[in-house]
């Protein structure tokens, strides 16, 4: 039986692979002119970001600007928006505020101008803002008995502070009269994201034009959060419930744009945080939009996308009335539960189909509560050994499947040079000597295929996570980010890796790079207008390398360490379950014992059978 050994020349090349990558870093570094000119470019380019930031209203849309200390001007406005000119134009902001979130909401519009997390910070440690500097606008677009096109945007509200028990109850009234007003309500309860928000109207039958659609509008330019841009923009998305529960989202690289019917509430979400609108009586239609504005990476680009969406709202004998919800606040699974009667835990990127099941209800749950009793890091690494312990069987049929075909690759080698010049005759006596040896080439198969559906939920956990959000592990500050232990000169990047180096992803690599060794390295026949196998097993750690610089580090820290393991269970195997002679003798006895072809082989020899007939039928 052929030795099994440690092929020190892949090791080597692969070294060597390594090594060239990092001379090229620092033989690719710029000189300290280069790096002054490409910090006078980066303060160019910033000015220039600034400068072509898409602006979140066009000038028809953006809010009549008047002078409240011009008495002339106050006349035009007051002449401008007819009977709403009733409400003195007064400035000023009420604020709403718990323990979670702080809002702040305008007097002109009466919408929310500000919205605050008050238990969280950025990456560069300034307080998470969802809503701030005019990057968000709400409306509604309607048309009055005299004919005028108004948006609230333009109105003053009357605000009025109560309270319902502990609730926080602001009124915010645009009047046409003493009792004939359009109000917005807004109900903050104690220690709760959600905010209850009702639009309602009293005596405006006779005001609004109800022959004409009365139009929410709702916007909101994604403000950044994260110090990889890119990354978070990855998982910056519109998401939506219509249609008896169906989730549907927008594109999330690319610019989109869709129409739908029966409209449950909207998420923008901008990855860890999410702005979403819910109503009660769902929205008849929607029209939805994102722009995405992230064209590469950048330190110090500010916004990912801008969302948008127009609603039509029912008007009812002449009035308004439409109980609807505010949510500011972590796109987390243990706080929008709360939200069952809603539906907001949908919001969640956990994956689609058998890929998102696993993630939502066996990974989330169980790294929650491995969380609670282990810190963060330590938690990933005891979830991953639990996980590659229960994939351990797999793990043995693959193995196994392998240890059988290298007992068997002395044979296939030898019909591969007494068939080299006939093809079709090669393939059907191996078909033949893996049918006679009770060995299936497709084996070893299975058991990768029946360990995607955890491959892909883990590859969807980690990077939207909330609980790893900021958690620190090692060198890594950040479990939901990339860890660096290096950063490029300012300005100077890698193309496809970034501009920092990460370790978490260079140990992943290496550990790829060693399970293939064990599991392909050992039989690759290099067959005749094949790609070569040993270069692919270089080159997919090499890739992977580039892949994860900038992805969650948690979610390299688990490639690791379940690589690792792997390694070290295939190696029990090996020593101490699987043994070759043993492997041989079973294979040498199962060709003694007559086999009965399943119809799938059967079918596959009489086509081979065919072929060859054919073939030689040509020949002559």
């Amino acid at each position: 039986m052929e030795e099994k050994k440690l092929d020190i020349n892949s090791i080597i090349g692969f070294v060597l692979i390594f090594g060239i990558l990092i001379f090229m870093f620092y033989q690719n570094r710029p000189t300290p002119e280069e790096l002054a000119a490409q910090k006078a470019k980066q303060e160019q380019v910033a000015a220039q970001e600034k400068e072509d930031e898409t602006p979140l209203m066009t000038e028809e849309e953006a809010p009549l600007a008047i002078n409240l200390q011009d008495s002339t001007a106050i006349a035009n406005y007051k002449g401008a928006i007819g009977a709403f000119g009733y409400t003195t134009p007064t400035e000023g902001i009420t604020t709403l505020e718990n323990e979670l979130v702080t809002l702040k909401i305008d007097n002109k519009g009466g919408g929310i101008v500000e919205a605050k997390m008050r238990n969280f910070v950025t990456f560069d440690s300034v307080p998470v803002y969802l809503v701030k500097d005019g990057n968000a606008s709400f409306g509604l677009n309607f048309t009055t008995s005299d004919n005028r096109v108004l948006n609230t945007r333009d109105l003053y509200f009357e605000p009025s502070m109560d309270n319902n028990g502990e609730n926080q109850v602001l009124s915010m009234k645009a009047k046409v009269g003493p009792d004939k007003y359009l109000e917005y309500r807004y109900e903050m309860k104690p220690n709760d994201y959600l905010v209850d928000f009702t639009i309602r109207s009293q005596g405006l039958n006779g005001v609004i034009n109800s022959s004409k659609p009365v139009q929410l509008e709702w916007k909101l330019k994604g403000i950044r959060h994260s110090k990889s841009i890119q990354y978070e923009n990855r998982y910056t998305r519109l998401t939506y419930s219509h249609e008896d529960g169906k989730i549907s989202k927008l594109s999330e690289g690319k610019d989109d744009e869709e129409t739908e019917t029966d409209v449950k509430w909207l998420s923008y979400r901008q990855h860890f945080f999410s702005s979403i609108l819910a109503t009660e009586e769902h929205f008849k239609k929607a029209e939805l939009s994102s722009q995405n504005l992230v064209e590469e990476e950048s330190r110090t680009f500010g916004f990912t996308k801008v969302f948008g969406a127009k609603m039509p709202m029912e008007v009812n004998g002449g009035e308004l009335s439409q109980n609807m919800h505010w949510y500011y606040g972590p796109t987390d699974v243990d706080v929008l539960k709360h939200y069952e009667e809603l539906g907001l835990e949908d919001s969640i990127p956990f994956g689609w189909g058998i890929f998102g099941w696993i993630n939502r209800y066996v990974f989330t749950p169980f790294y929650s509560f491995l969380s609670t009793y282990f810190p963060y890091g330590i938690a990933i690494v005891i979830m991953t050994i639990l996980v590659r312990l229960a994939m351990s069987p797999v793990t043995y049929k693959s193995y196994l499947s392998q240890a059988k075909m290298k007992v068997l690759k002395p044979e296939i080698t030898e019909l591969g040079e007494k068939y080299k010049d006939n093809a079709m005759k090669k393939q059907q006596e191996t078909m033949k000597l893996y049918n006679k040896a009770g060995v299936s080439p497709m084996s070893g198969c299975v058991p990768a295929f029946l360990q995607m559906p955890i491959f892909y939920a883990l590859f969807m956990f980690f990077p939207t996570s909330f609980a790893l959000r900021q958690k620190s592990f090692l060198w890594a500050d950040d479990l939901s980010s990339f860890d660096t232990i290096y950063q490029f000169p300012e300005g100077f990047s890698i193309p496809f890796y970034g501009d920092h180096i990460s370790l978490f992803p260079i140990l992943a690599s290496i550990a790829i790079f060693f399970y293939m060794m064990m599991t392909t390295g050992q039989n690759m026949p290099q067959q005749p207008g094949m790609p070569n196998m040993k270069f692919i097993m270089y080159l997919m750690p090499f890739m992977m390398l580039f892949f994860f610089n900038n992805y969650a580090s948690g979610l390299s820290l688990y490639y690791f360490v379940s690589n690792l393991i792997t390694i070290g269970i295939m190696l029990v195997i090996k020593k101490f379950i699987l043994d070759d002679n043993k492997i041989h003798a079973q294979i040498q006895e199962n060709k003694q014992k007559p086999k009965k072809e399943n119809k799938f082989q059967r079918k596959m020899r009489e086509m081979m059978e065919q072929a060859e007939e054919q073939k030689k039928t040509g020949k002559k």
